[in-house]
């Protein structure tokens, strides 16, 4: 393929944009109400979606998260040497509770966000199996105290839809972590097979996971919902922005004075960079992750959005080389450890 068909392989129109806002919105949306939304056929919507698959631009899937459940999302930041920073990144993206395992600018750190599903899972993680790895020479783990809820989750298509629209596909279902389910949950063998299959698909299909688990379509579409509602199972989208026009991935780890720190998140939020926003526990009490178009774009942010905040102290930024692995769970990787 030549370098210009490659270009245009990877441009999205207005349609595609759409479709990616209104997937963002509600990721199981069907295509026959998305068609009448934006007015074109079932047939097209479903054409597109396929076409943003195949070219790698989006993946959508299914997500567990723990923190209802009463068990912390956690940011690691692992140093290594230059040469095994990326056997590490490999390893660590097999690993069922790691994801956005990133290697980043320098070649020697990788990042990666834990959210382990029980205290024995996360001890055996942080104590045992990340220390004892000969690729990790330092390890420092951030708890995720808060997360700020954004103004708008990137990227940030709603202008390109009509109020109507906009009122039709309505709003995101919350995604607050201190929102939990008021009673326990308890996964049952069919429930993990369901989850170990909305990690490989989140759009798969009612009927289909009926058939691989042994329920009928009606009762996965009820306990699906109910996953949903008590905010322990959501759906995630994982894009490749270098296809969509953007070059740089960047961690931020800001330092804020107590007092401030709220009003700091609550900005940072606001920002139509910010992909996410935490206060956590560490040296830093803040990290962000941003996606700028270029250097020059990742410039601009730090000294004209972050530089006029009041009340920071301290920040290092740290653009991404590489990204291992984003929300999208591998399945298969109970068995597999860190390479000795």
């Amino acid at each position: 393929m030549k370098l210009e068909e490659a270009q245009e392989s990877s441009l999205l129109d207005v349609l595609d944009k759409q479709i990616v806002y209104a997937l963002v919105t509600d990721a199981r949306i069907a295509f026959a109400k998305l068609g009448v939304i934006l007015g074109v056929s079932e047939q097209t919507v479903a054409r597109r979606y396929r076409s943003l698959r195949q070219r790698g631009i989006l993946h959508v899937s299914g997500q567990v998260n723990a923190v209802p459940l009463g068990h912390a999302r956690w940011v690691i930041r692992l140093r290594s040497t230059p040469d095994k920073a990326v056997r590490l990144a490999e390893s660590l993206a097999r690993f069922p509770d790691l994801s956005w395992v990133t290697l980043l600018s320098t070649g020697s750190e990788v990042t990666c966000v834990s959210r382990p599903r029980s205290a024995e899972r996360r001890d055996r993680l942080l104590l045992h199996t990340l220390p004892q790895a000969s690729q990790v020479t330092g390890l420092i783990a951030h708890e995720v105290i808060h997360r700020f809820p954004l103004a708008e989750d990137w990227p940030h298509y709603s202008h390109l839809l009509t109020r109507a629209q906009l009122r039709q596909l309505g709003p995101r279902g919350s995604t607050a972590d201190h929102v939990g389910p008021e009673t326990p949950v308890d996964f049952s063998a069919q429930d993990e097979a369901m989850l170990m299959i909305l990690g490989r698909d989140g759009r798969a299909p009612y009927a289909q996971i009926a058939a691989e688990i042994g329920w009928t379509a009606t009762r996965v579409a009820r306990r699906m919902a109910e996953l949903v509602e008590s905010r322990v199972l959501y759906f995630d989208l994982d894009f490749a922005i270098e296809r969509m026009g953007y070059a740089v991935r960047a961690g931020l780890w800001l330092r804020t004075r107590p007092a401030d720190l709220e009003a700091t998140g609550a900005a940072i939020a606001a920002h139509p960079e910010t992909v996410f926003v935490a206060a956590t526990t560490g040296p830093t009490n803040l990290m962000v992750s941003i996606v700028c178009s270029d250097t020059a774009h990742l410039y601009r942010y730090v000294t004209q959005r972050l530089g006029p905040l009041d009340g920071i102290t301290d920040v290092e930024v740290t653009p991404a080389l590489r990204v291992f692995k984003q929300a999208q769970t591998l399945l298969d990787s109970d068995r597999i450890s860190l390479v000795r």
